[in-house]
This record gives structure tokens, C-alpha cells and sequence, in this order.
């Protein structure tokens, strides 16, 4: 089968119209950020947030257009906006009681069909956050649960390792909804699907806003228990994305004991909460090392960092991840331990499962 070149999909883009600049959308720049490999195409068109809903059939012309390029079979299109208007300075007097301010955020929707969406979340990578994500979300599988997990975690998309699911790509229902991949009882959507191995997504913020936003709308989860979101490490411009984009059963915060992860951690509490946003709890990995040979626990990183942490917060703590060669070994290998509930590591993330379920399941004090 031939395979698709980004020339080709450039001269099919190419004629489709741009309403606003009165040319095609390649020589207008409306194209910004376009990708192909192995078969799968990722662009964004960034236009005006006055022509925002006329450039949305404009995006969907297009996503059709790339579609039918020989050798492509996945198309990931999204529409960035931005404002035309000049920043202005902001009012140096607040407004009357009774008048107009900023405008509210948007409201968070529920997904139809899903009947808990949790996030999985932390203030800066390396943590371990989509380790704990992936395990948690199997967990649940073999609890009986039906389960979803969407790796939002654009800029470094790992969950395709983690469940084995690396060259494998999803497709689309006769509505041109993505049907998730399904590995592990876990249907699984990654922004890793739409991307080659190791190929970087160079993209502006309002394109990984549009991408968020399209994952949640064009995906066809079906009936889910729960919906597992790996969130994008940080508390920026995404992270407020997803957060009004869907509304969320609560957040699961994930760390390690030294104390640069724990300020983050405060942070990204302090922004689910501003959000209205539940925090289920703090789950500390990498806690600690035991020896091979002596059994003796060693705290390479430090020691109850998160536990204090949590209680300061007054947000729960769920438990520890210890630091085992044999989760790193799992993971590179796409074999998550909670697939074997009755090893040790396995019995670590069921025991999580229980928690998160509990306190994602019931009446949350923000």
C-alpha cells in the first residue's frame, strides 16, 4: 500500500478555499503545523475568533480532503482561534456592583455515556503521572469496570508504551468518531496514535487547546464507568482547557517525595480547586527503594514528602508507588502490573483503584 507524503496532502489541501484571506488555505498560512507519518495526518487552521464558525466547515473540508489523499488513513484537524483585536490595558477601576466584568469561563459538559471522568494530573513531568494513570486505569478493568483512558499528555504521549500498543492505530466509525484502541480491558486514546515513535509535537498553544477539545468531541467511547484522563504535566493553558471542557468526578494528584515536585503539587491543588474541581487525593510515587540482597528500604528521594503535604492540604492521601525495577521493566516492556492484581506492585495500584473509586464515587468538599 502506498504510502501518503506531506506533498500530497499539501496539494489537496490546497484546494480548499479560505474565506477570509480569499485563497487556499496553504497559501493563506491557514495550515499551521501539518504532520504526516506512517499514514496518519495532523494539522491545525488557525484563523480569527470572529470566523470561527465559518471556519469550522472550512476545517471539516479539509479533514475530508486529507482523508481521501492515497495511503492516509487517520486525520487529526483542528480549528485554533484567535482574537483580531489589539490587546487592550485592562480598566484601572473595577467595575460597579451590578455592571459587567470578565465573562465566566465556559461550563464543563458531561461526555454522554461516561459516568465518571477522573483526572490524572501533576504540577511537572517526570513523576511517573501516565505509569500511575495506565495501572490505575487497569486497575479498575480487572475490577469489572468499564474503563476508558485519553492520553492527554500531548507533548509526550507514552501510554502507547505503557500498554503495548506502540505502531497500532485507531479508526474511524461510520460517523467519523475515533474508536479508541482496546488493550487490557482499557479502551485507549492517544495523541501517540496520530504521531510517529519519537516524532515532536511542535505546536502552539491554541493548536493543543483545539486538540484536547477534538479528542474529547470526535472520540466514540461507547458506555464507560469511568473515563481515566492523563492530563499534560503543569497548571497552564491546557490544563484550564480540559478542566472546562469536561466536567470532571475529581483529580488525582501524583508526586514524588522531594520537595521541587511538592511545590508543584500545592500548585495543582490550588488550581483544581479555584476550578471547583474535586481533589481525590495525593498518591506519592518512587517512595522508596528496597534493597535486593538486605530487604533495608532506602529513600533515594526523600521520605513522606507527599503525606505531608496532603495533610497540609487537607486533600486525602492514597498510598505509595515503591520505586521497583520491576515497574520500569513492565512498562517499557507494555505489561502494566495491574494486569496481575496478585503480584505485589499489582495488589499497590488495586488498593489505589479502591480508593480513588470511593472518593471519586462520593460527595467531594473542594
Amino acid at each position: 500500500m502506498a504510502t501518503a507524503d506531506i506533498h500530497s496532502v499539501r496539494k489537496a489541501l490546497g484546494k480548499i478555499k479560505d474565506p477570509q484571506a480569499g485563497t487556499d488555505i496553504i497559501s493563506s498560512g491557514a495550515v499551521q503545523g501539518l504532520t504526516v507519518k506512517d499514514g496518519r495526518v495532523g494539522f491545525a487552521i488557525q484563523t480569527s475568533r470572529e470566523w470561527a464558525e465559518k471556519m469550522e466547515k472550512v476545517r471539516e473540508k479539509a479533514e475530508k480532503a486529507a482523508r481521501k489523499v492515497k495511503g492516509v488513513n487517520a486525520v487529526t484537524a483542528v480549528l485554533t482561534a484567535h482574537s483580531d483585536a489589539p490587546p487592550q490595558e485592562p480598566p484601572r477601576r473595577a467595575p460597579m456592583r451590578g455592571g459587567h466584568g470578565a465573562p465566566p469561563p465556559p461550563k464543563p459538559k458531561d461526555l454522554p455515556g461516561v459516568g465518571a471522568v477522573i483526572a490524572v494530573a501533576s504540577g511537572k513531568g517526570g513523576v511517573g503521572k501516565s505509569t500511575i494513570a495506565a495501572n490505575l486505569a487497569v486497575a479498575m478493568a480487572k475490577k469489572g469496570k468499564r474503563v476508558g483512558l485519553m492520553d492527554a499528555d500531548i507533548y509526550g504521549p507514552s501510554v502507547p508504551i505503557l500498554l503495548g500498543l506502540q505502531g497500532k492505530k485507531p479508526k474511524l466509525s461510520r460517523a467519523e468518531k475515533i474508536i479508541p484502541l482496546e488493550a487490557y480491558g482499557v479502551k485507549t486514546l492517544s495523541m501517540g496514535f496520530m504521531i510517529g515513535d519519537g516524532q515532536a509535537v511542535i505546536w502552539r498553544g491554541p493548536m493543543i487547546i483545539g486538540a484536547l477539545q477534538q479528542m474529547f468531541a470526535d472520540t466514540d467511547w461507547g458506555e464507560l464507568d469511568v473515563l481515566i484522563v492523563d492530563m499534560p504535566p503543569g497548571t497552564g493553558d491546557a490544563q484550564l482547557t480540559l478542566v472546562q471542557t469536561v466536567t470532571l468526578a475529581g483529580a488525582l494528584i501524583a508526586a514524588t517525595p522531594q520537595e521541587v515536585a511538592l511545590a508543584d503539587v500545592r500548585r495543582g491543588v490550588h488550581m483544581f480547586r479555584k476550578a471547583g474541581v474535586p481533589v481525590l487525593g495525593v498518591v506519592e510515587n518512587m517512595a522508596g527503594f528496597i534493597h535486593p540482597q538486605t530487604g533495608e528500604r532506602i529513600d533515594i528521594f526523600g521520605e513522606g514528602g507527599a503525606r505531608r503535604t496532603a495533610e497540609a492540604l487537607q486533600v486525602p492521601f492514597l498510598g505509595e508507588v515503591p520505586l521497583d525495577p520491576a515497574l520500569r521493566a513492565a512498562s517499557d516492556a507494555g505489561k502494566p502490573p495491574a494486569a496481575d492484581p496478585a503480584s505485589p506492585l499489582g495488589k499497590v495500584f488495586a488498593d489505589l483503584a479502591d480508593k480513588v473509586l470511593v472518593n471519586a464515587l462520593r460527595p467531594q468538599s473542594i
